[in-house]
């Protein structure tokens, strides 16, 4: 099993969980909302008016539990679907030891 977790602008949320919700590999998923901090880029296009004055970029955090042969299918679907990460969003994938259920 491995979790796929996502990094992207909090501004694509909706869109994200419909996409991920359409994707039959994709029994459930988690939103943590994040803070992006780091050295200002004037020429990133996706930097809103708010998040150039307030110093810091919204952003959320998705963790997905995958079994393991279904990874590269979810990426790619995320990848190439209409939902706003194209350009703007960083992904890893982490093994998931000893899941369970309580």
């Amino acid at each position: 099993m491995k979790n796929l977790v996502i990094i992207v602008h909090a501004n694509v949320q909706q869109d994200l969980a419909d996409c991920l919700r359409d994707l039959r590999q994709v029994r459930g998923f988690t939103f943590s909302h994040a803070e992006g901090h780091g050295s200002p880029v004037d020429d990133d296009p996706f930097l809103s008016a708010r998040d150039r004055v307030v110093g810091y970029v919204p952003r959320i955090r998705v963790d997905v539990l995958l079994d393991d042969h279904d990874v590269d299918a979810v990426i790619s679907a995320i990848g190439t679907a209409d939902c706003g990460v194209a350009g703007q969003g960083v992904y890893w994938v982490l093994p998931a030891e000893k899941p369970g259920r309580f």
